[in-house]
C-alpha cells in the first residue's frame, strides 16, 4: 500500500496547483468581465444599464446607440486594452531586472515618450497614431535605456527609483518648457500627459492593437529564458540562456507595450507596478504560476482590473459631469503612490548609512575666499535679475526708482521685479539651509525636501487654500504650505524612523509621499473651480510670477530664522550629522535635537514653497557643493550652502525671464535641469564606491 499511496502524495500539490492557477485566471476574467460591465453602464449621457442592453443586442434609440458604441465601449475597451500592456510590461520588466519595483514608471519610459512626442510637436509635424506610437517607443525605450544603465539590473530597489524619477523630472522639465515656448504646436499635449482612457470611436484602439500583439506574442516567444533567468545569471547561462540578449529583447519589447498603452491613453500611472505585485502573492501559492508564461496573463488581468476598478470607482464617488473632466491616471498614480510606501516598509532595507565622504579640509583663507566669491556671485546675479527681463534697465534708473524719482513705467517694472528676484534668492537660500539639516539629522546623503515629498505637501497645503479661499493672502498661504509640509514630514519621518532613517525606506516612502501629493494636487484642480488652476498651477512650475514684498517676507524672517538657529547650534549639528553614539555619550540630547532641527527645516522648506512655489533640486544641489568647497563642518557648510543655492535659483529665475522674453519659465524647470544631471552624477559616483 505504501508504494500505491506514494504517487497520490505527490501528484495531488501539481494538480491543485494547475487548478488553482486556473481558478484564480478564471476569478481575474470575471472581475475584469465585471467591471468592463459596470463601466460601460457609466457616463455623463443618460444612458443606464437598460439602454446599454438594447443598444448591444440592436434595439435601443440611435442616440443612446451612439453613445454606447462610439464613448462608452471604445473607453472600455481602451481600458482593458491599456491595463493588459502595462500589467504584463511591468511583470516581465521586474523579472527579468530582478527588481520588484521596476515598471514603465520607474524606467522613466513614460516621460521619454513625453518628451519625444514634445519634440515633434514642438517642431510641427503632424503624426498619424501609429507613426506617433513610434516616436514615443523611441523615446521611451532611450529613457529605459539610461535608467538601466546608471542603476544597473539586479541591483538595489532604491537606485533604481532614483534614477528613473530623477530621469523622469528632468525629462518632464524639458518637455513643459516646450508647452510653454510652443503653446500652438504643442495643444492638447497637456491634457494627453495626465492619462485618460476616453475615446472618440474605435480608431485608437484598432491601430494600437497590432503593436499591443506583437510586443506580447515577442514576450510569450522568450518567456521560457526569463524563467531561466529568474535562476541567476550564472545558471542561465549553464543552460545556454544569452543573459545580455535576453534581457535587451525583453526590455524593447516591454518598451513597445508601454509606448502603445502611452500612445492611446497617455501615461497611466504606476498600473505597471501595482499589476505585478498583487499578483506575486497568488504564485506564492500556486505555484502553476510561477512560469512567465502562466503569470503573465494574469499580470495583464490585473493590471486591466486595476484600470477599469479605477474608473469605475472615480465614476461612481464624484458626479458624472465632475468625474469626464479626472483622467484615469490621476486615480491610478494614487493608488500606486500608496502601494510604493506599503513596499517600502515591507523591504528589506539593509543599506546602512554611508561611509562619509572623503573630503579635504580646506583652510581658513580658502574658506573666506569661497565666502567671499558666492557674495560676489549673488550680489552679481541680484543685480542682472533687476536690471534685465523684457524691460532693460540701468543702475540709474534703480538709484531713483529706490529714492522715488523715478518715472511711472520705471517704477511699475521694478515694483513687480524686484519682489521676484527677492523671492527667488530668498526661497533658493531657504531651501538649500532645509536641505542641509535634513541630511544631517537623516545622514542620508539622498534626502531633500522635494525627494522626501516635504515640499510637494507644502504645495498641497498652498493648494488647498489657494483653491478653497482665492483671497487669502500670503501668511495664510505660508501657513497652509507649513501645515502640508508637516503632515508630509511626519508620515515620512514617521513610517521611516524604525530603523533610524534607514536611506531606501526614508526614499522610497518620500517618493511615494511626492507622487501622492501630485496626483492630489492635480485632482484637486479639476475638481475645483477652473479658474483657480492657473494659480495653483503657477506654484507647481516653480515660478516667481506675481509675486510681492508682502510673498517674501515669510520666508525671508524664517530664512533668518533659520540661520540663526543653524550657526548657534552648529556644533549639534555636526555631532548629530556623525552617529548615533558619539553624540549620545557627549550628553546630547538626541531626538529633541533631531526633532528641533527638522521642525526647522519643514518650516525653510515650506515657506520656500509658498513663496516661490515648488524648486526642487536645490536643497540637494547645494549642500553637496558646500561640503565639496569648505569641508564638513557647519559653520562653514550652512553659510557656503545658503549663498549657493541663491546664486542658483536667482539664475534659474534670471534665465527663465530673459533668455526667452517676453516669454518665461519657471526657476523651478530651470533648476530640475540643471539638478537633474547632477543627481543622476551622485547615483553613478555611488554606484561605482560600492
Amino acid at each position: 500500500m505504501a508504494v500505491t499511496e506514494a504517487p497520490p502524495a505527490t501528484r495531488p500539490p501539481a494538480a491543485a496547483s494547475r487548478t488553482g492557477a486556473a481558478a484564480v485566471t478564471a476569478a481575474l476574467v470575471l472581475l475584469v468581465a465585471a467591471l468592463a460591465v459596470v463601466d460601460i453602464t457609466q457616463g455623463t449621457a443618460a444612458v443606464g444599464p437598460r439602454q446599454v442592453l438594447k443598444a448591444l443586442t440592436g434595439q435601443a434609440d440611435p442616440g443612446d446607440a451612439s453613445v454606447v458604441v462610439a464613448s462608452r465601449l471604445p473607453r472600455m475597451t481602451a481600458g482593458v486594452l491599456v491595463g493588459v500592456v502595462l500589467g504584463i510590461a511591468g511583470a516581465v520588466l521586474q523579472a527579468v531586472s530582478r527588481n520588484v519595483l521596476a515598471s514603465p514608471d520607474t524606467l522613466a519610459v513614460n516621460a521619454g515618450s513625453y518628451l519625444a512626442l514634445g519634440l515633434v510637436g514642438a517642431s510641427g509635424v503632424s503624426l498619424p497614431l501609429l507613426a506617433s506610437s513610434g516616436v514615443a517607443f523611441a523615446g521611451g525605450l532611450a529613457a529605459a535605456a539610461v535608467v538601466l544603465a546608471l542603476s544597473g539590473l539586479g541591483t538595489g530597489t532604491v537606485r533604481l527609483v532614483l534614477a528613473g524619477t530623477a530621469l523622469a523630472l528632468g525629462l518632464n522639465s524639458v518637455t513643459e518648457g516646450l508647452l510653454l515656448l510652443f503653446p500652438q504646436q504643442t495643444e492638447g499635449l497637456y491634457q494627453w500627459n495626465q492619462g485618460s482612457i476616453g475615446q472618440n470611436g474605435f480608431d485608437g484602439v484598432l491601430q494600437m492593437l497590432p503593436v499591443a500583439l506583437t510586443g506580447l506574442v515577442g514576450l510569450l516567444l522568450v518567456a521560457r529564458r526569463v524563467d531561466a533567468l529568474a535562476l541567476g545569471d550564472d545558471a542561465a547561462r549553464g543552460l545556454g540562456v544569452p543573459v545580455r540578449a535576453t534581457r535587451v529583447t525583453v526590455v524593447v519589447l516591454a518598451a513597445l507595450l508601454s509606448a502603445a498603452a502611452v500612445t492611446l491613453a497617455g501615461p497611466i500611472g504606476f498600473v505597471g507596478l501595482c499589476a505585478p505585485a498583487l499578483v506575486r502573492p497568488l504564485a506564492r501559492r500556486f505555484r502553476g504560476l510561477v512560469r512567465a508564461r502562466a503569470v503573465l496573463p494574469v499580470a495583464g488581468l490585473a493590471g486591466a482590473g486595476l484600470v477599469l476598478g479605477s474608473d469605475v470607482a472615480l465614476r461612481a464617488l464624484v458626479p458624472a459631469d465632475t468625474a469626464v473632466a479626472v483622467p484615469t491616471g490621476i486615480v491610478t498614480s494614487l493608488v500606486g503612490a500608496v502601494f510604493l510606501v506599503v513596499t517600502a516598509l515591507r523591504l528589506r532595507d539593509t543599506a546602512g548609512a554611508e561611509a562619509p565622504d572623503r573630503l579635504r579640509i580646506p583652510s581658513r583663507a580658502a574658506f573666506v575666499v569661497t565666502v567671499a566669491a558666492l557674495v560676489a556671485a549673488v550680489v552679481g546675479v541680484t543685480l542682472a535679475g533687476v536690471l534685465l527681463g523684457d524691460t532693460k534697465l540701468l543702475l540709474g534708473d534703480v538709484a531713483n526708482w529706490a529714492q522715488g524719482r523715478a518715472g511711472q513705467t520705471v517704477t511699475f517694472v521694478l515694483d513687480t521685479r524686484v519682489p521676484r528676484v527677492l523671492a527667488a534668492l530668498c526661497a533658493g537660500g531657504a531651501l538649500a539651509l532645509a536641505g542641509t539639516l535634513v541630511q544631517a539629522v537623516t545622514r542620508n546623503p539622498l534626502a531633500e525636501p522635494g525627494v522626501l515629498g516635504v515640499s510637494g505637501g507644502a504645495a498641497l497645503g498652498a493648494v488647498v487654500l489657494v483653491t478653497t479661499v482665492p483671497a487669502a493672502g500670503s501668511w495664510g498661504v505660508a501657513g497652509a504650505a507649513f501645515g502640508g509640509a508637516a503632515l508630509a514630514s511626519a508620515i515620512v519621518f514617521g513610517l521611516s524612523a524604525r530603523g533610524g532613517y534607514r536611506q531606501n525606506r526614508l526614499v522610497l516612502v518620500g517618493i511615494g509621499m511626492a507622487a501622492g501629493s501630485t496626483a492630489l494636487i492635480s485632482l484637486l484642480i479639476v475638481l475645483t473651480d477652473p479658474f483657480n488652476a492657473v494659480k495653483a498651477l503657477t506654484w507647481l512650475s516653480g515660478s516667481t510670477y506675481g509675486r510681492t514684498t508682502a510673498d517674501v517676507l515669510p520666508v525671508a524672517l524664517v530664512l533668518a530664522l533659520g540661520l540663526a538657529v543653524a550657526v548657534a547650534r552648529r556644533t549639534e549639528l555636526d555631532l548629530v550629522s556623525l552617529d548615533e553614539d558619539t553624540p549620545r555619550l557627549l550628553g546630547l540630547r538626541l531626538p529633541r535635537a533631531r526633532l528641533g532641527f527638522l521642525v526647522v527645516g519643514v518650516l525653510l522648506a515650506a515657506t520656500a514653497v509658498a513663496s516661490a512655489g515648488t524648486i526642487g533640486f536645490v536643497g540637494l544641489v547645494a549642500p553637496h557643493a558646500a561640503r565639496a568647497l569648505v569641508g564638513r563642518r557647519h559653520v562653514r557648510v550652512v553659510p557656503v550652502a545658503v549663498l549657493l543655492g541663491a546664486a542658483l535659483v536667482g539664475t534659474a529665475d534670471l534665465l527663465g525671464r530673459t533668455v526667452i522674453a517676453p516669454a518665461q519659465l519657471g526657476a523651478g524647470l530651470m533648476t530640475a535641469v540643471i539638478g537633474t544631471p547632477y543627481f543622476l552624477h551622485l547615483l553613478v559616483r555611488s554606484r561605482r564606491a560600492t
